[in-house]
């Protein structure tokens, strides 16, 4: 198998593409994507933290904003951006289970 990690735009980290299923790859190859994931695993809360606070910054915009259109747009923007923070949450969490397969 095997693993690049691919840059998302809409996430603003690099994910995991695999060519083939994680089972049939060594140890050293899930240790080595393990490792690399692990890194990128580690911004996620900084990538969120980033997002939160341009959820707030729109947040105080649409509190102010007397246009109906803009106030529909500013909504739009921050129920995609805690859209983005949900999944970014998922896959922090991802890496618990692949690292319980490679331990067993």
């Amino acid at each position: 198998m095997t693993s690049s990690f691919v840059y998302d735009q809409r996430l603003g980290i690099k994910l995991p593409e695999f060519d083939d299923i994680w089972e049939n790859q060594s140890k050293y190859t899930q240790e080595a994507i393990l490792s690399e994931w692990e890194n990128i695993r580690g911004m996620i809360p900084d990538r969120i933290k980033d997002l939160e606070i341009e959820i707030n910054q729109k947040q105080e915009q649409l509190n102010i904003e007397e246009n109906f259109e803009l106030s529909c747009r500013l909504n739009s923007d921050i129920a995609e951006l805690a859209s983005i923070i949900n999944d970014l949450w998922i896959w922090y969490r991802t890496q618990n289970h692949v690292s319980m397969k490679v331990h067993h």
